[in-house]
């Protein structure tokens, strides 16, 4: 089965401006299967809540070190209780020592949109041990998720940790704080989400499912099937409107190994690859909008 779901979400118990009850409404009335409600250093619970939706528990551990000017946020998804941030001076050290509190709190650690005020890159991802998961696209404007002159983007910072042999996967999150008004300088929900292959809808198995690595991750494209086989691996895409679509297979140093249009990309390993991952795009008439990063670390 596959859950779609977003895990980096906020409401008014922290900066949002709407709501726990109208956020969540907002995501299950969108076919969302599971969601996180990630406040700053605020554990947000909902009681009763309809199965229909699952809520994982989670916070935003937020801190800011040298005087306030770098932003070092991770999210601790199925954390069992509140974490208070630590500042370690450094940002390897308070990165590290925010990921050892939310594994010690039950939880999986992600490491949040490192390019806000640019905090930090591969560099300092490669440093720390026991974070799950890293952002490659956030919908939050202030992201910088593609980067800058002189600055990587989520993808190369991505690649850059992977081509180490480092495991981390990328993920897609909205980082939505507004609700009542939709433009594009503003946080809105449905601009980033995964979608995970779970054995059923529960916390636990969404969870362990993270862990694992068995999701994608998707800022418009949907996909029906992934084959994971020995000798390669293989998309099914599915169609919608007019759109033409293009996978890039990509390998270590972010080399791109393939590309293949159409609805079935398929790469087949030549088994001197560290790792592939695939990411695809649509085409509409002349403008190429990037629509999608489909992601699964394989390794040899």
């Amino acid at each position: 089965m596959w859950y779609k779901g977003n895990v980096h979400t906020h409401t008014t118990k922290s900066d949002g401006d709407a709501d726990p009850e109208v956020v969540v409404e907002w995501y299950k009335n969108h076919d969302y299967d599971f969601l996180v409600l990630s406040d700053h250093n605020h554990r947000t619970i909902i009681d009763g809540y309809s199965d229909a939706l699952i809520l994982i528990p989670g916070e935003e551990v937020s801190a800011r070190i040298l005087g306030g000017d770098i932003p070092i946020h991770l999210n601790g998804i199925g954390i069992s209780r509140v974490i208070e941030p630590i500042d370690a001076g450094g940002v390897v050290e308070t990165l590290q020592a925010n990921v050892d509190l939310i594994t010690e709190a039950g939880g999986i650690a992600s490491l949040n949109h490192p390019n806000a005020s640019w905090a930090y890159d591969h560099k300092d991802i490669v440093q720390i041990e026991g974070a799950t998961l890293l952002e490659v696209y956030n919908g939050w404007p202030g992201s910088n998720s593609e980067g800058a002159p002189g600055k990587y983007s989520g993808e190369e910072i991505w690649d850059n940790v992977l081509s180490t042999g480092k495991i981390i996967y990328g993920i897609a999150v909205d980082d939505a704080h507004h609700y009542s008004d939709f433009t594009h300088t503003m946080a809105n929900p449905g601009r980033g989400w995964i979608v995970v292959n779970a054995e059923q809808l529960t916390d636990k198995s969404i969870i362990d499912s993270l862990i694992a690595g068995k999701f994608y991750f998707s800022t418009g494209i949907d996909i029906e099937d992934i084959s994971m086989l020995d000798e390669g691996i293989e998309l099914v895409i599915s169609q919608h409107r007019d759109y033409i679509y293009n996978t890039k297979f990509v390998g270590k140093d972010g080399e791109v190994l393939k590309e293949v249009p159409g609805l079935r990309p398929k790469y087949e390993f030549t088994g001197n690859e560290e790792y592939v991952r695939a990411v695809s795009y649509t085409h509409l008439r002349a403008h190429e909008t990037e629509a999608a990063l489909v992601c699964r670390l394989l390794l040899e």
